[in-house]
């Protein structure tokens, strides 16, 4: 991970403060990645599972580093880079984000849940990007590491911040909180995603609900259609929102005569142009925010009508006659399972045909939830399903009424079987976590 720097005085002072000297050389940028290390980039050193950045700072000093941050543990050499050595160098990273984050009085919206986080902050930072000059997470830089680099990429310039917040196991919501001190914040809600190292839905719920205990001077925009954020207790300020009568930006649906889902959210209509109901789930927790801090309605609708899905968030392509849905980003039970409604929601003619990929990190659930979600594949009458994966066996075992279905271990023997199945027409729905690749699938037949 890296950042380009362009306030190098500013972060000096930053350092002199937390450490005791400034940086004696002009700053361009700042990594973890030895890899795409720049002449004059600060290198914080940073020990893995797997690598320690430790092992390269002879690598990054021949690159004339600026600076290297290092743990006190580790043995080093000569180094022509100016040295901080610290107690963690982890830690060292999130208080220097933490202290350039004071420089700034602007409204930090914090955005975390179990499905739709990403989603949910790229529909807001389309709506506010021409009202506004935005701060933005970019890619995966969500977490202790790339949260705190998505900080220091702040600038004066800036009126607004949206930083998304991924969490992995119990305390990483409320860590990125002491970080950031956001001053709004939204959870998408509470599913069983990433039970691998939380354990329990207890444990998701009271990793997320952190990020509203930070807010006692901010405020919390909740998800009342989800029932554990509906009953979680707020001490700042509430804004309420879902489908839900009772609440500040209650939501109601119906659909067009081409099936696209027209929203009614406090009694404005808006027009998705869309089929997939967690998108419109995503809008109506956008609106909830644009239209608190000053967004009106009808501006609104336009950018919702302008907004383009990201690479791999049920992006709809078209490969000659067959429409393809790429959802290839991540996956869990409930992300899996209301994309295949959106599959289902397509018309026409052509066969409903889901290819779909292991659901990782669910731990001790894995089993069980693969299996849910080939009951639900029975249940959603599609053609086909091709799955791929050691977790998606179990889907694939679960499946009924389905009499087209295949399995497979690796990705060239589901694009070889895939590719000579299809027919004109088709609607193909690519769904699976991230380590999975399903992209690759995606490419491998029709590209």
């Amino acid at each position: 991970m890296r950042i380009g720097l362009n306030r190098s005085t500013e972060l000096s002072d930053v350092f002199k403060e937390l450490f005791g000297e400034g940086i004696n050389q002009k700053i361009n940028g700042l990594t973890t990645d030895s890899r795409n290390l720049k002449f004059g980039d600060i290198y914080i050193a940073l020990e893995g599972d797997i690598h320690d950045g430790h092992d390269y700072l002879n690598q990054v000093d021949k690159l004339n580093a600026a600076a290297v941050l290092i743990n006190n543990s580790k043995k080093v050499g000569e180094l022509n880079a100016q040295k901080f050595i610290v107690e963690d160098t982890k830690i060292a990273l999130g208080e220097i984000a933490k202290r350039w984050r004071k420089n700034f009085n602007i409204p930090i919206i914090a955005i975390t849940g179990s499905n739709g986080k990403t989603s949910t902050k790229e529909l807001l930072y389309h709506v506010l990007k021409d009202k506004y000059n935005v701060h933005s997470t970019s890619g995966n830089y969500n977490t202790s590491i790339g949260l705190p680099l998505t900080l220091l990429d702040l600038s004066k310039y800036h009126d607004i911040s949206i930083l998304e917040m991924g969490a992995n196991q119990l305390g990483d919501i409320e860590y990125l909180c002491s970080i950031a001190n956001p001053t709004h914040g939204l959870i998408t809600n509470i599913s069983s995603a990433h039970l691998e190292g939380f354990g329990t839905i207890e444990n998701i719920t009271k990793t997320k609900s952190a990020l509203f205990e930070a807010l006692e001077k901010g405020v919390s925009f909740v998800n009342y259609a989800d029932n554990r954020l509906k009953n979680l207790k707020i001490s700042g300020e509430k804004i309420t929102y879902g489908l839900n009568e009772i609440c500040d930006f209650p939501a109601d649906l119906h659909h067009d005569k081409d099936g696209s889902i027209i929203l009614t959210i406090d009694s404005n209509e808006i027009r998705t142009n869309s089929k997939n109901l967690s998108f419109a789930k995503n809008i109506i927790a956008v609106a909830s925010i644009a239209i608190t801090i000053g967004i009106d309605w009808q501006y609104f609708q336009d950018k919702i009508l302008t907004f383009v899905a990201p690479k791999g968030r049920c992006k709809v392509l078209k490969y000659e006659s067959i429409t393809v849905i790429d959802d290839t980003y991540n996956s869990n039970l409930e992300s899996c399972s209301a994309a295949i409604d959106y599959l289902n929601a397509f018309s026409g003619e052509g066969r409903n045909i889901a290819v779909l990929g292991d659901m990782l990190e669910l731990g001790d659930a894995s089993e069980d939830q693969h299996r849910k979600l080939g009951d639900k594949c029975s249940s959603s009458k599609l053609d086909a399903v091709f799955t791929m994966g050691v977790e998606a066996a179990y889907t694939h075992d679960s499946i009924e009424n389905i009499k087209v279905k295949y399995h497979f271990e690796e990705h060239k023997d589901l694009i070889k079987t895939l590719r000579e199945h299809l027919n004109k027409n088709d609607k193909v729905l690519f769904k699976g976590s991230r380590g999975m690749e399903m992209e690759k699938v995606i490419s491998g037949v029709f590209e």
